[in-house]
């Protein structure tokens, strides 16, 4: 089994979705022992973002920027562990009601139509193998479920799902840690929680 682990937090060792997406993964490592995991630090490798230069490669234009073609080829890698992952685990912290820029370029770099979507008369159909599990450790300073009054400005998970739909993943499942910015009790409880729902995940654990 491969394991694709992805972090975005801008917040180094403060960040909450670091402190979870680890804590997930642990938890297949013990589920799934000789798991081989690739991992990636997008607030320090993320791709560049979509240029005019990045359209006209893929138009067929020539590459002399070997910056450009440095990262297309990081693009290209991306996709090809995504496609080889049969669990996908993503750090997304919330930064003004949206996953971090860095997110999003990794996004742009494997949700392309012909290679993991197709478009359709009944709309886009994904191209990713079937089975694979995808794990969102999710942080928000506020609170976003349930009723809150605040819950029309999330667009960090149900754009993650939506997207991760679009190419095929739909067996998903969020950790949230919310509430984390009110307050240093706050922080506390919203991260006990989640821990508490990894235990959950894991019958190896409940059983301890």
């Amino acid at each position: 089994m491969k394991l694709l682990h992805l972090d975005s937090s801008i917040t180094g060792d403060q960040s909450v979705s670091r402190i979870l997406s680890a804590e997930i993964v642990a938890a297949q490592i013990a589920l799934h022992p000789g798991i081989e995991v690739t991992y990636h630090d997008l607030a320090i490798e993320a791709p560049l973002h979509l240029s005019p230069a990045h359209m006209a490669a893929f138009q067929g234009a020539p590459v002399e920027s070997e910056a450009l073609a440095n990262n297309l080829a990081l693009g290209t890698q991306f996709m090809e562990e995504l496609f080889m992952a049969d669990v996908l685990v993503i750090g997304a912290p919330m930064y003004n009601h949206t996953v971090p820029t860095q997110l999003k370029a990794w996004i742009d770099r494997i949700a392309v139509a012909g290679r993991t979507f197709r478009y359709t008369e009944k709309g886009p159909v994904g191209l990713l193998p079937p089975g694979k599990k995808v794990f969102i450790a999710a942080s928000t300073g506020g609170i976003y479920s349930g009723d809150s009054p605040a819950k029309a400005f999330e667009h960090s998970e149900t754009y993650l799902r939506g997207v991760l739909a679009l190419i095929g993943l739909t067996d998903v499942t969020t950790i949230r840690a919310e509430g984390i910015g009110m307050g240093p009790e706050a922080r506390v409880r919203a991260i006990e929680s989640a821990r508490r729902t990894i235990a959950e995940l894991n019958p190896l654990q409940r059983a301890a």
